[in-house]
C-alpha cells in the first residue's frame, strides 16, 4: 500500500493572462487565476500569490482547530489573516520573501486559554502546506510541445 495521495488540478488559458483552473469534482469546480496587470479593476480571479497565502492561512487555521478539538475545546469563532510579501531578488525577478500569518481564535472561556497554549507549540506540524514550504518541496516542470 502506498503512502502517497495524488491530487490533480488543471488549467486552461481563457484570454491573455487569465486562466480557468479546474479543481475536479468539487462544489466549486472552477477557479479563475487572473494575472492581467492592465485590467486590475476588472479582475475576475485571484493571483497565485494570494491563493498561496490563503492556502497557508486556511491550512494553519484548520490545523489549529484540529488541535484544540483534540483537547475537547470548541471555538465560538476564528478569524485569520495572511500577508504575503514579494520583493525583487538580486536578478530583479519577483519572488516571495515572507508570509506573515495571524490566527485569532475566539474563546468564550478564559480558563481554556491555558489548554490552548499547549496547541501553540504543536499545531503548525499538522499543516501540510506551511511545513512543506518551510522545508522545501520538489517541483518538476515538464514543458511539452
Amino acid at each position: 500500500m502506498s503512502n502517497e495521495v495524488k491530487s490533480k488540478v488543471e488549467l486552461k488559458l481563457e484570454e491573455k493572462m487569465l486562466f480557468r483552473g479546474n479543481l475536479g469534482k468539487l462544489k466549486v469546480d472552477e477557479l479563475y487565476i487572473d494575472l492581467r496587470t492592465e485590467r486590475r479593476n476588472d479582475r475576475i480571479g485571484s493571483s497565485p500569490v494570494k491563493l498561496l497565502g490563503l492556502s497557508i492561512l486556511s491550512c494553519l487555521a484548520a490545523s489549529f482547530e484540529f488541535c484544540i478539538e483534540k483537547k475537547n475545546i470548541s471555538l465560538s469563532d476564528l478569524e485569520g489573516r495572511a500577508e504575503v510579501t514579494v520583493a525583487r531578488n538580486s536578478k530583479n525577478f519577483w519572488r516571495l520573501k515572507k508570509i506573515d500569518v495571524e490566527i485569532v481564535p475566539k474563546i468564550d472561556n478564559p480558563e481554556l486559554l491555558k489548554r490552548i497554549d499547549q496547541c501553540k507549540k504543536l499545531f503548525e506540524q499538522y499543516c501540510i502546506i506551511s511545513e512543506s514550504l518551510k522545508k522545501g518541496i520538489e517541483i518538476n516542470v515538464n514543458l511539452k510541445y
